[in-house]
């Protein structure tokens, strides 16, 4: 139905920069109307970091606003959104997974490790 790749992941360390890659392919069965960057620490519950929307809106999550920057090429059922991410803190270490919305459904990526270091 919907396929997400994702990729960019790695370690850095602080200060450093990644800029991660989900690409979405889907077949007939509804538009894809929102794609979102989401993360996952150990422990933690997964919380959104950063969406974009078919309209063109987006979203951040406030931690981090002015460092991250979503991104997009393409629309609904072909497109590839990236998350570049800036000055990066120890706190976003993470899994990070991007989500792909329809109407009645949400797809998730397998999700790519992110990792700060000191």
């Amino acid at each position: 139905q919907v396929q997400l790749l994702e990729s960019g992941g790695g370690s850095v360390p602080a200060g450093g920069s990644l800029r991660l890659s989900c690409e979405i392919s889907a077949n007939i069965g509804g538009v894809i109307t929102a794609v979102g960057w989401y993360r996952q620490a150990p422990g933690k519950q997964r919380d959104l970091v950063a969406g974009i929307a078919t309209d063109g809106n987006i979203k951040y999550s406030d931690s981090v606003k002015g460092r991250f920057t979503i991104t997009r090429d393409g629309l609904y059922n072909s497109q590839t959104v990236w998350l570049q991410m800036n000055n990066l803190k120890i706190d976003d270490t993470a899994t990070y997974y991007c989500k792909a919305e329809r109407r009645f459904a949400d797809y998730w990526g397998q999700g790519t490790q992110v990792t700060v270091h000191s």
